[in-house]
């Protein structure tokens, strides 16, 4: 049986309350959700529509890095926003959804302290191995938003990877997720997104930040990114990694691929409860 149907979302996100996920639209195969997304928004589709797949031909994240897309395995989701921000402001959104995942994700492995980290920029891990992906775009009309699209990869029933990923990838299945329902998933991520996407045109990354630094898990690690070798710092309030250079100057990166050199750290947060509370290579 498909676990990915439309009518068992919307049931799931009426139960949850969820401001976002209307209309959702499943298809069976598509090349890509972020680019139907960005068709429909062209459209005039409002605020919160989703679109999701069982498979992708051309999946991407950041960059236009290929994902990992085979049908009845994992979750592709996009969701058409349109938030009252300025866009100087909407870089750190990316953040925000990697906390919004890795919450669901605690709740589906049963977590009673964090195990899923957020990777700056835009990556979920859990145990040092990417679970789930994030890619933003954004159309903007006459200097202001006239919408985003964001994306999410999440590895649900993914028993194996492609050579190239195996020893950097994971699944909820692999992580010993039980009763993984793909339809309940992106139910919860969009209830979740829906809450913390309030709380950011609201706020900005303050309400996110301090659970954002728990789960920080480049903090502490030798790093390249931008041209620039250092440890890690942390992400400030506006969501610029902070890098302590080998010149002893702390540098703040707006934007770029991280290399890492050692082990990444650990999220550190207790887990709270319930979508929306508390303080996110696609």
């Amino acid at each position: 049986m498909n676990d990915l149907d439309p009518l068992r979302i919307e049931a799931e996100l009426e139960r949850l309350g969820a401001s976002i996920g209307r209309p959702v639209v499943v298809a069976r195969i598509t090349a890509s959700t972020n680019d139907d997304a960005r068709r429909a928004a062209a459209s005039g589709a409002p605020h919160g529509a989703a679109f999701l797949a069982d498979a992708q031909t051309r999946g991407r994240g950041r960059s236009g890095h290929a994902w990992h897309s085979p049908p009845g395995e994992n979750l592709y989701l996009s969701v058409v926003l349109r938030p009252r921000i300025d866009p100087r402001a909407l870089p750190p959104l990316a953040l925000v959804l990697g906390v919004c995942v890795a919450r669901v994700v605690d709740e589906v492995l049963g977590a009673s302290r964090a195990r899923a980290g957020v990777k700056w920029p835009n990556d979920v891990l859990v145990d040092g191995k990417k679970l789930a992906g994030l890619l933003v775009e954004t159309a903007l009309r006459g200097g202001t938003i006239d919408a985003v699209i964001a994306g999410v990869g999440l590895n649900v029933h993914a028993a194996s990877f492609p050579a190239e990923l195996a020893s950097r990838a994971t699944s909820l299945h692999a992580l010993g997720g039980a009763g993984l329902d793909r339809s309940s998933l992106a139910a919860r991520l969009l209830a979740e997104i829906g809450h913390a996407v309030r709380s950011f045109e609201a706020d900005g990354l303050g309400a996110f930040h301090g659970e954002l630094q728990r789960r920080d898990v480049l903090r502490g690690v030798p790093i390249d990114v931008s041209g620039i070798s250092g440890t890690a710092a942390g992400i400030d309030h506006e969501g610029y990694l902070l890098v302590i250079g080998s010149d002893g100057e702390t540098h703040r990166i707006g934007s770029g691929s991280v290399t890492t050199h050692g082990p990444l750290g650990s999220p550190g947060a207790r887990v709270r409860g319930g979508p929306g509370a508390g303080g996110a290579e696609g």
